[in-house]
């Protein structure tokens, strides 16, 4: 009797942070919206990102707001937030770090480190596709474990820490294919496409005029560490979880892919699972809803897994595209 009463009191617990969590949210999203236009899509699945945790790829031409839409989440999440500009020439110790040699008045040499953009809660890299492999390398520590190694001494990264990464479509010129290894960091990949009509109309007015609308903070880091927390305690249902490892496991090249394992070369790894499991809280979170549900495995299932799957030769001389194929998977559990 008193482990029933204990387990009431802990869903109370979890269902009154859930509302107060909603609210802050839901206030950053439309603090979000009153700069960024035509994007909700877009927005939304940034802000579900950051909630998991994780770090996020924004695809699309330029000119698309995306590095204004990662500044503006670093102020209405009350984050300190840095920019790195990716370029050929960059380097791994301009975004990490270096050390440098100093002399005290007494003579006495020692190495002081003076720490890269990277130690902050929210970086943005721009144009990351556009760096050298060996400079994007620098990122995949900093992404994973929270940390990184500059001459052999540890440095711990701010808390919470996120990378919010643009990148220009892969077809354009001076650009470089980002790792496979480094692409399965970023939690999403968010396409970022041309706004309507009727946003672009609003897009002129409201920014070539004589004053530029500008976010409000509407969290604080505490606040988002707390929500993110919040997120991992949300229960998700056992039709759910089955959900999402149906449809990750699909995804491979093998017998789960039924017949669709003979267009993928290869699939997302367990790592898709757990960015799907937490990705599907954080939107339920941001719905005000306290579960997810199948919808949310359905909606957030080509973000998570386009980046984390490639198809073979036959088939994209077929025309076969990735898009396709999770659209098919999704209608079986659809």
């Amino acid at each position: 009797m008193a482990a029933i009463e204990n387990l009431d009191k802990l869903e109370d617990m979890i269902v009154r942070a859930a509302e107060s969590t909603a609210v802050h949210v839901r206030a950053a999203k439309a603090a979000i919206g009153v700069v960024i236009f035509g994007q909700d899509i877009v927005v939304e699945r940034a802000l579900i990102t950051i909630l998991s945790g994780g770090h996020g790829l924004l695809v699309g031409v330029p000119g698309l707001a995306k590095t204004k839409l990662v500044d503006t989440m670093g102020i209405a999440l009350g984050l300190d937030a840095k920019r790195v500009q990716f370029t050929p020439d960059l380097m791994p110790s301009d975004i990490l770090g270096t050390e440098v040699l100093e002399e005290t008045p007494g003579g006495k040499r020692s190495f002081r480190f003076i720490a890269g953009p990277v130690f902050a809660q929210l970086l943005m890299a721009d144009e990351i596709n556009r760096a050298s492999p060996r400079t994007q390398s620098a990122l995949l520590q900093a992404m994973q474990e929270q940390h990184v190694s500059v001459a052999g001494a540890r440095h711990d990264l701010p808390k919470p820490f996120h990378v919010l990464a643009t990148q220009n479509p892969l077809e354009q010129e001076g650009t470089y294919p980002l790792p496979e290894a480094q692409l399965d960091r970023f939690l999403m990949e968010i396409d970022v496409d041309y706004p309507d009509e009727a946003a672009e109309r609003k897009i002129l007015f409201d920014t070539t005029g004589a004053e530029e609308t500008r976010a409000k903070a509407a969290m604080t880091s505490d606040d988002l560490i707390a929500a993110q927390r919040l997120v991992r305690r949300l229960p998700v249902g056992e039709s759910v979880v089955e959900a999402i490892l149906k449809l990750v496991r699909s995804a491979r090249p093998g017998p789960d892919a039924g017949d669709l394992g003979k267009v993928i070369s290869w699939g997302p790894g367990p790592r898709a699972s757990q960015a799907l499991m937490l990705a599907v809280r954080a939107r339920a979170l941001l719905d005000g809803r306290f579960a997810p549900s199948i919808d949310d495995v359905i909606e957030l299932a080509e973000p998570v897994l386009k980046h984390r799957m490639a198809l073979t030769f036959a088939a994209r001389a077929e025309g076969e595209t990735i898009g396709n194929v999770i659209q098919k998977l999704k209608a079986r559990i659809g």
